[in-house]
């Protein structure tokens, strides 16, 4: 376990009543159908919005959030991922809020009106650093503990906390299971199968790759690329892509991901100031929090066996779903069934 004093070293910085379930949420856990304006023109698949974004000082951060329901509820913390922004939580968001929660949706860092304090920061896009964001934002929110949700960048940030700074985390939900980053596995193939899936990863391994990110309509054709192959079923519109493509734009976007995946595969360092945290990580903690976990039958990255290949490394109150027919966004593709869990992992 990690203690409040490492988590500080690591980010530069020194030392509620359950809900219940959600009502009206029968029904098919799909995704809402297109709509279109009065004139024809396309709008995003949910018409929902987020409220006026608000910045705090957290750590390296000065970190973008959405932030919904009452003041004083129960927090929940909902994460995003790659390529992916906020919006992944915009019917998930109103649905938690109505229930009474006070629900928080971060940019990550590189990712839209978050930015860095300082141009001399390393642009480091690595696992433990993001989790040392979220503990870092939770402190400048005055959060001691939140149900931690997330998905993809997200579902690893939020199983890192909850794996070594379970006092922080109430109860998770991670869409994908246990995805704390194992760099030693990580160095062996994968079935071909599955590394066609990964083939962005291999991408941003190469100077033509980081080309690609740093220009603008090729980022936006790629990650839209990434939309369409990860969530096959997901009849999303063009207003939707674009709503989540103008976080893509932030200055430090390409560096933080592209670091993100080339440190994944070994190819580039992390820093220093993480290596504490990143070794304990190696050794695949166990986390020990009330955690649902669901996996999207559609998703590419989905493993076999229903969650059988991480059922060991959670050891507290535990369920684990398969939602069919959904792919890799699980929160903006089924709003219903991801709130839910978040319900349910606080209740157990």
């Amino acid at each position: 376990m990690i203690n409040r004093r490492d988590f500080g070293k690591a980010v530069g910085l020194g030392t509620s009543a359950a809900a219940v379930s959600l009502t009206g949420l029968g029904g098919s856990w799909s995704a809402s159908a297109e709509t279109r304006s009065a004139s024809g023109t396309p709008t995003p698949t949910s018409a929902a919005t987020l409220p006026q974004l608000k910045q705090i000082k957290a750590g390296l951060l000065n970190v973008g959030y959405a932030e919904l329901g009452p003041t004083h509820g129960p927090v929940v913390i909902c994460l995003h991922g790659w390529p992916y922004d906020i919006h992944s939580y915009v019917d998930v968001a109103p649905l938690l809020a109505e229930e009474g929660y006070r629900v928080i949706v971060p940019y990550l860092r590189g990712h839209g009106t978050t930015r860095f304090l300082s141009g001399r920061t390393f642009r480091n896009g690595q696992q433990s650093a993001l989790a040392v964001d979220l503990i870092a934002l939770m402190d400048a929110l005055k959060v001691e503990k939140a149900v931690l949700a997330g998905f993809d960048w997200g579902s690893r940030t939020a199983d890192i906390v909850a794996a070594l700074r379970p006092e922080r985390c109430k109860a998770l939900v991670s869409v994908g299971g246990y995805l704390i980053t194992d760099r030693q596995a990580n160095l062996k193939p994968l079935a071909p199968e599955a590394e066609h899936a990964w083939w962005y990863q291999y991408y941003f391994a190469t100077e033509r790759g980081r080309l690609a990110m740093e220009d603008k309509a090729l980022r936006h054709d790629l990650t839209r690329l990434v939309w369409d192959t990860v969530s096959p079923t997901w009849e999303f519109d063009d207003a939707t892509f674009e709503r989540t493509a103008a976080a893509f734009d932030n200055p430090d976007y390409a560096s933080v991901v592209i670091h993100n995946y080339r440190w994944r595969l070994s190819l580039a360092d992390g820093e220093r100031r993480y290596d504490g945290l990143e070794k304990r990580l190696a050794a695949r903690p166990v986390i020990e929090v009330p955690t649902v976990t669901l996996d999207p039958e559609r998703d590419p990255f989905t493993a076999p066996g229903a969650g059988a290949s991480y059922r060991d490394r959670f050891t507290g109150a535990y369920e684990h779903r398969t939602l069919t027919g959904i792919g890799h966004n699980l929160p903006q593709e089924a709003p219903e069934a991801f709130a839910q869990a978040v319900v349910d992992a606080d209740r157990f």
